[in-house]
């Protein structure tokens, strides 16, 4: 039976009511305070957890003032973000420079969602407990110096969305553990010290969305066929490691795949037909490999490719018709390849195409009259003529760029290229071209870089030439144009880069090439110019090279010269008619390292140059000098060839003919002086050479004996011949310091000139130290022309001593100096570690391909900017040297003795593709030689990422 509703008497039943309130507001009260006691408790936790990471550094910055141990909470620090019930929920730092270590007992925040500690100098390794942080969904540490592997724990994170490590030192493999963050999107891991193989494990993560593991150059192995299974997968990025075998397959189902980065790895085999159903795809990065094969039509099918860059693999066969479907495609770069056949006529139809590259194949026939607006680099021997259409197409004139470079091209350059009107550079260097420049040449109103040497162009520098106002780079060298240099390039004011050597100029320098303030090259050598140097050119205030040797000038050097304080490169006026002493002024390029004044009429003393203290090469022979040699470094350095033919010049060798510009300013000028000062002189020599006579038999015999016992002795600084040094570094080691180093143990590359060594020194600095095989030092001594260089030793030694010495810049490995005795030649580098470039100079070429990897090095710091290559460009390259075989190495040699412009031309066909030209200006017979552009064929379009 239901029970009655009865109302309810709250007086009735208020004692009850009581005694239940009271014990149940004690049981609520002692709630609340454990609740607020360990809500206090967790707050102060956190609170000595940050700050015992933020002291563990003794100079932290002022962003941190606020963190207060004070407060009952952390909530109100910077870079602090809390939760509503003032738990610590992210922590994120960037870019600030800490200098830390990872911090430690991050478990004891329990809350903790996000740690984002990117670019703050981070260091240590991030430790186990990482993986009690349970509710962590983003850790970034990126751009540190964290060492260490990353931990297996981090596989118990369930709730981990972003593991982002790239750009620190972490070694050690990839844990497996990862496959289980099932809520894993992104992992990016790129720029470490990896190693082992990509787990197949990371198939399992459903999420996943990108993958980054580029840049560690030890993760080996093949892509896992199970990646096919990470379905929302969009980027997958393992370039510049050991990845090998071929492409799965299976990556064709990888429907959301936007980039596939896997670019200098061991790819091989051929790309999987499947790829062409990944319709989402825009950027496909696969040059430098091993793949093979022809190209799968079904690439014609991804709508949304951009990108497609496959330079430099074996691919085959002719190119896909089915490439013109790709309606997006921006830029193709298929060179370095074995394509054949002709360019595909669909190819016209991409009506966004910014860049076709196909140099270095076998492609054959005409371009085709559709094409409208690449920037084409082809080179296939074409004949001339074959393009002229190019030029006549109305279409083409929004062409930016035409690289034509070191192919069999010749013919003459047809006028139509003056409708080319978007033109920003046009390269045509060393190809059989011939017939006048076109005065329609004026129209490219846009072009910055002309570059048109190493032809057989002739006729006259049209006029019109002037109105290419934008130009920043002119090279016309080793061509036959004669003529007038036209008063119209004064008006290129933006011209960096002059060069017209090797050509049959005639004339007067112009007087108005100082109004080319932009100028820092200036190379007019090896032409008919006449006439006396015009003082205006002090006027080009950024000229850092000024080469006007081999030409029929006369007249004093204008002191204006030496108002050029950029002057540091080279000033090289050998080889002409001109007169008069060197003015005084001379002393203000204090940082010129090249100097060259040989064979021509100037006479006086030398004191002039006793103040250029950076000078590395000097050449005044055959000259009228007379008198003393300044007491610098560089003149005590001199071979008799740079200062021979100069017959009142005290003879080198001699102490006595060193003198300071004090001491040549307190000398008696009386004539009956000088001669009594010749007699006692004489005299004194007399009484030396009699005592020398009277003990040199003695002397003859300890030497020999010393001789012998020398030949027993190793390479550990106990040769007996004086040692030789010159530094062109500030240096804090000695000679006797290297020799100890020059051990079997230490041996790091032998080549065709020397060996290397890895030298540590007793200052724990590391150098790479390179000595000359004695057949290399023999061969040179005993060379057809018996030149020799500083300090009396062999050319071959001396140019590389005065070239490397030269350069300077920060991009460039440094030369640290050289040393030598009579039988021992040793240069000084840097040595750089890691593989990388050092591999490439010191380990694998032993030296002899030095010459070639400088031509690189200098390229990179080409003036004009857009010509600088790339690290993938100078890999690239390097990796060309490497294979070239000891007769390339011959024909660098030549260059370096000496050979003629015809010689060089004949030899430039077979040479890798960046080769420097000439390093700087040279004379018949002077110690450095003239410097025209360095240019690159390479036209490999580039990707970074990884």
């Amino acid at each position: 039976m239901p029970m009655s509703r009865q109302p309810f008497n709250f007086y009735n039943h208020r004692p009850m009511l009581s005694q239940s309130f009271a014990t149940h507001h004690r049981h609520l009260f002692v709630l609340v305070l454990i609740l607020v006691s360990s809500a206090a408790s967790a707050a102060n936790s956190e609170v000595d957890t940050l700050l015992s990471w933020l002291h563990s550094s003794p100079s932290t910055s002022s962003v941190f003032s606020n963190w207060n141990h004070l407060d009952p909470n952390p909530c109100k620090w910077s870079y602090i973000t809390c939760s509503s019930k003032n738990f610590v929920t992210e922590i994120n730092i960037q870019f600030v420079d800490m200098a830390l270590p990872f911090p430690s007992n991050l478990s004891s925040l329990l809350y903790l969602e996000k740690i984002i500690l990117s670019g703050i100098n981070l260091t240590g390794t991030i430790p186990p407990d990482i993986g009690e942080c349970s509710h962590l969904t983003v850790l970034d540490v990126s751009s540190n110096s964290l060492v260490g592997s990353i931990p297996s724990s981090i596989g118990k994170l369930k709730n981990l969305q972003d593991l982002i490590l790239n750009s620190n030192q972490i070694a050690g493999i990839i844990p497996v553990e990862l496959g289980n963050c099932t809520n894993l999107e992104n992992l990016i891991i790129y720029d470490n010290y990896l190693s082992g193989n990509l787990p197949a494990e990371l198939g399992r993560l459903s999420n996943l969305e990108v993958i980054r593991a580029g840049g560690n150059k030890n993760i080996e192995g093949k892509i896992p066929d199970e990646l096919g299974d990470c379905k929302n997968l969009k980027v997958l990025g393992l370039a510049d490691t050991k990845i090998s075998g071929s492409i799965p397959a299976s990556l064709g189902n990888l429907s959301n795949l936007q980039t596939l980065s896997v670019y200098t790895t061991m790819l091989s085999g051929g790309i999987p037909p499947q790829l062409g159903n990944c319709s989402e795809l825009v950027n496909l990065f696969l040059y430098e490999n091993d793949l093979s094969g022809s190209l799968p039509p079904q690439l014609g099918k991804l709508q949304k490719l951009e990108k497609m860059l496959l330079w430099q693999n074996n691919f085959h066969g002719t190119i896909p018709a089915e490439i013109g479907n790709c309606k997006s495609l921006k830029i193709i770069d298929l060179s370095l390849n074995f394509f054949s056949g002709a360019i595909p006529q669909s190819l016209g139809s991409l009506s966004n195409i910014e860049e076709l590259m196909l140099s270095n194949n076998n492609i054959s026939g005409s371009i085709p009259s559709v094409l409208s607006k690449p920037q084409i680099c082809y080179s296939c021997s074409l004949i001339l003529i074959r393009y002229r259409a190019l030029f006549q197409q109305s279409l083409l004139q929004n062409l930016t760029k035409l690289l034509l470079i070191d192919n069999d091209i010749s013919g003459s350059i047809p006028p139509e290229v003056g409708n080319c009107t978007s033109l920003i550079r046009l390269r045509l260097v060393n190809n059989r071209i011939s017939g006048e420049i076109p005065k329609e040449i004026g129209f490219l109103k846009n072009l910055s870089f002309l570059d048109l040497s190493e032809n057989h162009l002739d006729g006259t520098l049209p006029a019109e030439i002037g109105n290419c106002n934008a130009l920043q780079m002119l090279n016309l060298s080793n061509n036959t144009l004669r003529g007038t240099l036209p008063s119209s390039l004064f008006s290129l004011t933006r011209l960096e880069v002059l060069d017209v050597s090797v050509n049959q100029f005639v004339g007067e320098i112009p007087r108005g090439f100082g109004q080319l303030n932009s100028l820092n090259r200036l190379i007019l050598s090896k032409n008919s110019l006449s006439g006396a140097i015009p003082s205006s050119l002090g006027h080009c205030s950024s000229l850092q090279l000024l080469d006007l040797s081999s030409n029929t000038l006369s007249g004093m050097i204008p002191v204006e010269l030496f108002d050029i304080q950029g002057l540091d490169i080279a000033l090289n006026l050998s080889w002409n008619a001109l007169t008069g002493t060197i003015p005084p002024q001379i002393s203000a390029l204090n940082k010129l390292s090249m100097l060259d004044l040989s064979h021509n009429k100037l006479g006086g003393d030398l004191m002039a140059l006793a103040g250029l203290e950076n000078l590395v090469s000097l050449n005044i022979s055959y000259n009228h000098f007379t008198g003393y040699l300044p007491d610098s470094k560089i003149f005590r350095q001199l071979s008799a060839t740079e200062l021979a033919g100069n017959q009142g010049l005290c003879s080198k060798g001699r102490d006595s003919c060193f003198v300071s510009n004090a001491t040549m300013m307190s000398m008696p000028n009386n004539s009956h002086l000088k001669r009594s000062h010749r007699l006692k002189l004489a005299i004194a020599l007399l009484i030396t050479l009699t005592i020398a006579m009277a003990i040199f038999g003695a002397i003859a015999v300890v030497r020999a004996r010393k001789m012998i016992r020398d030949d027993c002795e190793s390479e550990m600084g106990g040769e007996s011949w004086p040692w030789h040094f010159i530094p062109f570094q500030k240096l804090n080691f000695s000679v006797e310091q290297v020799l100890k180093c020059l051990l079997e143990a230490n041996v790091i590359g032998k080549g065709c000139s020397g060996i290397v060594y890895r030298a540590e020194l007793e200052n724990g600095e590391v150098i790479a130290v390179k000595k000359l095989w004695p057949a290399t030092i023999a061969t040179a001594h005993h060379s057809q022309n018996g030149r020799l260089g500083i300090g009396g030793v062999p050319d071959s030694f001396s140019a590389e001593v005065k070239t490397l010495g030269s350069i300077r810049h920060k991009n460039i490995v440094r030369f640290l100096g050289c040393c030598w005795n009579r039988n021992t030649r040793l240069l000084m580098y840097d040595y750089m570690p890691n593989g990388s470039l050092g591999s490439l100079l010191h380990e694998k070429s032993g030296g002899c391909l030095e010459w070639e990897i400088l031509g690189v090095a200098l390229l990179c710091v080409n003036p004009c900017p857009d010509d600088r290559p790339t690290m993938k460009d100078v890999s690239a390259m390097l990796k060309e040297i490497r294979q070239e075989n000891r007769e390339e190495c011959l024909k660098v040699d030549l260059l370096l003795n000496g050979s003629s412009a015809n010689n060089r031309q004949e030899n430039s066909n077979n040479t890798p593709s960046v080769m420097m030209q000439h390093s700087y200006p040279q004379s018949n017979n002077t110690s450095f030689s003239g410097s025209s552009i360095l240019h690159s064929s390479s036209s490999m379009a580039k990707a970074t990422f990884k």
